[in-house]
């Protein structure tokens, strides 16, 4: 029987990542500002991971802060350089995805994880999540950041997938949607924030419920 390979970002289509970043910058930067402070610090996560691939995410994670607080004149409490990457264990599970992935995995699916981040903070996720995911590809263990191609060409380099029986499942379309479109992979995108529609993806989902009847009609067992 041909396995059935399910990819999934985890930070944003699993895990709430705004969720998570945002009650951080509330408690730094107070309720008035953090909106405005985490839609510029979405800006210069990329733009840092694009500058240094070589970069753990924690260390992503402490050079934004640092460079936002900067950038806008804000003040960083002392000791807080880190702070978001001591909270990324703690952000919140979607609680959509526990029963969509179990049920996923009950018809026959292989699921993994391509990350943006790193190993430990991932299995730190994968407990919350309660779902065990192999094989786990994270940008500390490879040395580059999505949107580059690297985290699919060593999923495939482990697995052995092919297109035909692997779907991509996330959130960013930078990240993720695009380019795996452009790989010849099927992507599922989790529209979670009713962003406007996009023609790239093989399908768009609001959420996780849907998922396992979707992926079943994309890759039929």
């Amino acid at each position: 029987m041909t396995e059935r390979w399910a990819t999934f970002d985890c930070y944003g289509t699993l895990v709430d990542w705004l969720g998570g970043m945002r009650r951080e910058f509330e408690r730094l930067f107070g309720l008035e500002q953090a909106d405005a402070l985490l839609t510029r610090y979405h800006e210069l996560e990329p733009e840092i991971q694009a500058e240094s691939p070589g970069l753990s995410y924690r260390e992503v994670l402490t050079l934004g802060l640092e460079r936002l607080a900067d950038e806008k004149g804000v003040a960083l409490p002392e000791g807080e350089a880190s702070a978001l990457a001591r909270s990324l264990p703690s952000w919140p599970v979607f609680p959509d995805a526990p029963t969509a992935l179990g049920e996923a995995r009950q018809r026959g699916w292989q699921l993994a994880i391509l990350s943006n981040t790193d190993r430990d903070l991932i299995d730190a996720s994968m407990v919350a999540i309660g779902i065990a995911f192999h094989p786990v590809v994270a940008a500390s263990e490879i040395g580059s950041y999505k949107p580059a191609p690297r985290h699919w060409e060593v999923f495939r380099e482990l697995t052995g997938a092919t297109p035909e029986t692997h779907v991509h499942v996330a959130q960013s379309l930078y990240h993720d949607i695009v380019p795996a479109s452009a790989l010849g992979l099927r992507c599922i995108w989790i529209n979670r924030l009713s962003e406007p529609c996009d023609d790239r993806p093989t399908r768009t989902l609001q959420d996780l419920a849907e998922l396992p009847d979707v992926l079943d009609a994309l890759v039929p067992a």
